[in-house]
């Protein structure tokens, strides 16, 4: 299985965007044209624990059973893929492996978290959306008054989130694949190819910091070492978004992949979530900037654990980031 790796990494994450992609279809099923009391009404029909079943949807019109049809073929063919890549796996002798009940707790906390993770980030990223309009769009695709770009920026959160949860990819390892994956989900819409690694030299404003053009090579290496220290699985992930963010390995979105990658190794281990606060969001900025011109990461680190870092027990104990 170690020769085929970067093979396998490489289907599981198709295998979580295809299904991500299902799990965002608002209808299951075929659809189907029902008379009563003179109209015309659509259902979706599908087989549940083996019973057909028919959900009704609404009204009958030929744009929404067009909509239906297209629905249901895409579902096909996104099965289909599926159970392709389920076959590729088992040919390279990958077997699904049982998470961890404190895994899947995790996973739990982080799914029920995540309109209020996406409205924070967004808040980094300078999105000037509401947290109502930030949850319309995360259910709905647009909302008025937003920009096209804050909306593009929202979604693509949401998709790259739903991605790390999914549990396939949570047992993916946190390394540079990952990462450039979890960027290119970030910089859907704006880049061609927004998970490369960065070949030009860029600037950051408020800061004097310009980093150097990354080399490939040591990125891998620098990621690997930080997640093969002996640490708290929080202050792994902690050096591993601070790293991401000052070696600025993509030509944009760096703030939003790194926040994700460090969140996926973090819920990985079943050890809550990282994210920063609205209110402490010109705190931590402030940090970064001292951060990136030279000063030691002790203390964004610490106000990252401290601020930054949530767990069940920190909800249960009734501990808020405020």
């Amino acid at each position: 299985m170690s020769a085929n790796y970067s093979e396998i990494q490489e289907l599981l994450q198709q295998r979580a965007d295809y299904q991500a992609r299902l799990n965002l279809m608002p209808y299951d099923g075929n659809p189907e044209v029902k008379e009563q009391s003179g109209g015309k009404y659509l259902y979706v029909r599908k087989r549940v624990a083996g019973k057909l079943t028919s959900v009704y949807v609404d009204v009958y019109s030929d744009e929404l059973y067009q909509m239906l049809l297209r629905n249901a073929k895409e579902a096909r063919e996104l099965n289909r893929a599926i159970r392709k890549i389920n076959k590729e796996l088992a040919a390279r002798g990958y077997e699904d492996k049982e998470l961890s009940s404190e895994i899947l707790k995790n996973l739990d906390f982080a799914r029920a978290n995540m309109k209020t993770n996406i409205y924070d980030q967004a808040v980094l990223e300078g999105v000037a959306t509401s947290f109502p309009q930030t949850e319309d769009i995360i259910e709905n695709g647009k909302v008025n008054g937003v920009s096209a770009t804050d909306v593009q920026k929202i979604l693509n959160l949401k998709h790259a989130w739903e991605f790390i949860l999914d549990r396939d990819v949570i047992q993916s390892e946190s390394n540079y694949y990952m990462l450039c994956h979890i960027a290119k989900l970030v910089n859907e819409g704006f880049f061609y190819d927004g998970g490369r690694i960065r070949g030009v030299p860029v600037t950051i404003g408020g800061s004097s910091y310009v980093p150097p053009i990354p080399i490939e090579a040591v990125v891998k290496e620098s990621i690997d070492h930080i997640r093969s220290q002996d640490k708290e699985a929080v202050d792994i992930a902690i050096e591993l978004c601070l790293y991401c963010m000052k070696t600025q390995i993509f030509t944009d979105g760096n703030k939003r992949a790194a926040v994700i990658f460090a969140n996926h190794f973090l819920i990985a281990h079943g050890m809550g979530f990282l994210v920063i606060p609205e209110k402490k969001v010109p705190e931590f900025k402030k940090l970064l900037v001292a951060f990136y011109e030279g000063e030691s990461i002790e203390m964004i680190s610490s106000f990252l654990r401290e601020r930054c870092w949530r767990t069940m027990r920190s909800i249960h104990d009734g501990n808020s980031l405020v």
